[in-house]
């Protein structure tokens, strides 16, 4: 009889991390919004996305709390475990901000957020599925995209924030949407920030 060798339990979580990051960033892109109804079972849905999102890092610290030894440095599963979290929390974010505005119609420029932080999310959990089966160079060129999506968010910011300010005529509306597009934006860099640990993970072991 073959027995196949039991996952890593790090590996479990980082990728159920990932993966429900993945999902919710899904969810968030996809929903439609036609009234306030659907505001509230929107954000509700990013909160049970977000709160699984916890229950996650929660087990990962017990584990590492428990663990004499870990695959990878303790430090780097923890800041990476955090920095997905981090993602996850800045998307339930802007739900919560589309409720408590009353954002009903996302803009180009929201979609085109959403989009790139989607694809970074995609990114995010291609890179996981490398990281303990001793291909971390495979992660790399995962890592090389969620920054060309950060930058291109970065770009995105600057358009979206020129037109707001010689455009938009109601100046409640200027602050909700620039308050919006900014919280995309920052959700963007976290998605950097987890690339950058990916790859300092990949120079300390590969």
């Amino acid at each position: 009889m073959v027995f196949k060798n039991k996952k890593d339990k790090f590996a479990v979580l980082l990728e159920n991390i990932a993966a429900n990051l993945h999902e919710s960033a899904n969810y968030f892109a996809d929903y439609k919004l036609n009234d306030e109804s659907d505001l509230k079972e929107f954000a509700q849905k990013m909160k049970e996305y977000e709160t699984k999102g916890d229950s996650y890092v929660h087990e990962m610290i017990m584990e590492l709390n428990d663990a004499f030894i870990t695959p990878i440095e303790r430090e780097d599963l923890l800041i990476l475990t955090n920095v997905l979290d981090d993602v996850l929390d800045g998307l339930e974010h802007c739900a919560y901000i589309f409720e408590v505005y009353v954002i009903l119609h996302a803009d180009e420029y929201m979609y085109k957020f959403v989009e790139a932080i989607r694809n970074c999310t995609k990114e995010i959990e291609k890179a996981i599925e490398f990281l303990f089966n001793k291909k971390l160079p495979n992660m790399r060129p995962h890592a090389i995209k969620i920054k060309e999506y950060e930058s291109l968010c970065d770009d995105i910011l600057r358009e979206s924030i020129k037109e707001l300010f010689q455009k938009e005529k109601d100046p409640i509306r200027l602050i909700k949407y620039k308050e919006v597009y900014e919280n995309l934006e920052e959700i963007a860099d976290d998605c950097q920030s987890v690339a950058n640990i990916l790859e300092s993970i990949i120079m300390k072991n590969a």
